[in-house]
């Protein structure tokens, strides 16, 4: 019997199942990059993990701090830079990629700058970065979201998923033909795109996850696949490696931030820096 775990770690765990031998991965910071890890420790050794800043065919064995972050990493193949990386994206040379979700509408063109007014946010996201271009160039892009939520129209237009559905993408002629999301990801469930309409389905739900559940979030009367499956749990060698790589992402941002401050608060205390 699988050991219990989270679902934040149940969706880096299906993330890294995204992951093959021989694909090219541009990671970003963060789940991405425990989910790499993940793949080349235990079912991808021959992926190519790759960072926008240049480092080419990495072996992270903490996770890192920012994208050039050699410390992190026990080698690597080649160091280039971040012009090259991004012209190897547009050439056609990078398999799959992964972005992080802040809105999201029915045809996953995504949101990651800014939510209400861009001039005066009611949040400031991170922004595009890399995000735009990846979801544009690469051949296969996975979606995860944690904390982010489905719109009918988004706030601000950050990265191109199918447009206005349909073959709009494909007609548009500034992406390579068949690009675009191919999974989103979330502590509930994984979506794929319909492959005629291009409109989010649901495809999976977790364990201890009901489809109403999935469709409370959805403001749009949600298409669920006909063969809907329910995510294969994790094993515990996947459970394990992730507590030992990256402990902060299996226990989840809140309480790793709570755990984080009360840590910080006792340092203080001791140095005698409060009271």
């Amino acid at each position: 019997m699988t050991k219990k775990y989270t679902l934040d770690e149940l969706l880096i765990i299906a993330v890294a199942r995204e992951i093959h031998d021989y694909d090219n991965v541009i990671l970003g910071i963060g789940l991405p990059t425990t989910a790499g890890a993940l793949a080349k420790a235990l079912h991808a050794p021959q992926a190519n993990l790759m960072m926008e800043a240049g480092m080419i065919d990495f072996e992270p064995v903490i996770p890192p701090n920012h994208i050039a972050d050699v410390m992190a990493c026990k080698g690597y193949a080649c160091a280039t830079d971040l012009f090259t990386a991004f012209t190897m994206t547009y050439r056609g040379f990078v398999d799959i990629c992964f972005l992080g979700v802040g809105q999201i509408d029915k045809f996953g063109n995504l949101n990651t700058t800014s939510i209400g007014d861009y001039y005066k946010p009611d949040l400031r996201l991170p922004g595009s970065g890399g995000a735009a271009d990846f979801i544009s160039y690469s051949k296969r892009t996975i979606l995860t979201m944690r904390g982010g939520e489905f719109v009918e129209e988004l706030e601000y237009f950050t990265s191109p998923g199918y447009l206005g559905g349909g073959n709009e993408r494909d007609r548009s002629g500034l992406f390579p033909q068949g690009s675009g999301p191919a999974k989103l990801i979330t502590q509930k469930g994984i979506f794929e795109f319909d492959p005629v309409t291009k409109e989010i389905v649901l495809a999976s739900i977790h364990p201890r996850i009901s489809v109403k559940d999935v469709q409370k979030d959805v403001p749009w009367e949600l298409k669920i696949s006909e063969t809907l499956a329910e995510t294969k749990p994790p094993s515990d060698a996947e459970i394990n490696f992730i507590r030992d790589f990256a402990p902060a992402a299996a226990m989840g941002r809140a309480l790793a931030s709570e755990i984080g401050f009360a840590n910080l608060i006792k340092e203080l205390e001791a140095r005698g820096k409060i009271q």
